[in-house]
């Protein structure tokens, strides 16, 4: 695995990304242009880090929250840990490839990872070593109805979509026969 240091593109990425969560537009998710909506619940909310853009809730009100970025997010915080399912985007520094699996399969969820690298050897072996059940390599939507859709873990067992969808409705049995059919019956 590559050894090289990410610190170096670590605030610039920050920044860009920051900009760019900035633009979203926020509020009822079925208005065109709408890219974020409210959270799942009240007790989504704050787990503590340098908070880059967002951290409150939006003045639409209720349970509606600013889109976040927060840098400087520490591996052991438990909202690297968990499925937020909010509009919060933790920045974890890492200096090795290693360091960034360790991290992202230190979890006890595994739906959906992504990477983006200008590398295709980097792409393979890093999709190779996620514990996750779909893996964006330079893309951020990943599911359609044609690939299997389903996570590793507690993220969920089968997947949906795809032949494989299929499996969870099937009953698998098994039949054992002689090893030869010579066998002389009689009536």
């Amino acid at each position: 695995m590559s050894s090289t240091p990410q610190p170096g593109i670590y605030e610039k990425f920050a920044n860009a990304f920051s900009n760019a969560v900035e633009k979203l537009q926020v509020g009822d998710g079925f208005v065109d242009g709408v890219a974020q909506g409210p959270l799942i619940n009240e007790a989504a909310v704050q787990k503590g880090a340098k908070v880059l853009l967002g951290g409150k809730r939006h003045r639409l009100g209720g349970t509606f929250y600013e889109p976040t970025v927060l840098a400087d997010a520490k591996s052991e915080m438990l909202m690297t840990r968990e499925e937020i399912f909010g509009p919060v985007a933790p920045l974890v520094p890492f200096k090795t490839d290693e360091d960034a699996i360790r991290m992202a399969n230190d979890t006890n969820a595994g739906l959906a990872a992504y990477i983006f690298t200008t590398s295709i050897q980097r792409s393979w072996r890093v999709t190779e070593a996620l514990e996750y059940g779909i893996v964006g390599v330079n893309e951020g939507i990943v599911s359609n109805e044609v690939t299997p859709f389903g996570g590793f873990k507690q993220s969920g067992l089968g997947r949906e979509g795809s032949k494989y969808g299929m499996d969870e409705y099937l009953e698998v049995s098994n039949m054992t026969e002689l090893a030869s059919w010579d066998c002389h019956v009689s009536m």
